[in-house]
């Protein structure tokens, strides 16, 4: 079945908590512990928008089945050139390349918005395919922080990733 990437709206808010909530609860993949629900997932995307940065979703036959955004790396004022990204797949939709497209799709819109730098934050247990992924798109391993999150009763490592965009060069205005 194709696979349409398109804008999130606010009305993709609970289909989009869906596909975040087992993470939440069973996966690695977020530090997150309590899943929030559709309102607070449509804040967080108006957040996203509000810094005029994407946030899509995968659309598979009408329903939504991954959604990605960019978020800023950090609030300081000489980090506006950095951002991290963050790509989520319904568990029935992964290893079909979703994750892939959406990616490749938020490096364009970032060169597209003149930034130089972009940031993957990924939890070595169990984020071995979104490594993998990252690197496949031009990441490279920065280094890895143990036991930095604890979730469900285990101490978790987090592997950081770069990848320079289009505007990686000398930015000073």
């Amino acid at each position: 079945m194709r696979v349409r990437l398109r804008d999130a709206t606010p009305e993709d808010a609970a289909q989009i908590a869906a596909i975040y909530a087992p993470q939440v609860l069973h996966g690695t993949a977020t530090a997150e512990e309590v899943p929030p629900d559709a309102s607070e997932m449509a804040a967080r995307m108006a957040k996203v928008r509000a810094e005029s940065l994407p946030y899509i979703v995968a659309e598979q036959g009408g329903t939504v089945c991954a959604y990605a955004y960019l978020s800023r790396y950090h609030a300081r004022a000489a980090y506006r050139w950095t951002v991290e990204d963050s790509i989520y797949v319904a568990a029935n939709a992964q290893g079909c390349g979703i994750g892939r497209a959406l990616l490749a799709e938020l490096i364009v819109r970032a060169d597209g918005l003149g930034l130089a730098q972009m940031i993957a934050s990924i939890s070595a247990q169990g984020g071995e395919a979104s490594i993998a992924l990252h690197a496949r798109a031009g990441f490279v391993d920065r280094g890895r922080l143990p036991a930095i999150i604890c979730k469900a009763g285990r101490w978790l490592d987090v592997v950081y990733m770069q990848r320079p965009l289009a505007a990686a060069r000398n930015i000073a205005d």
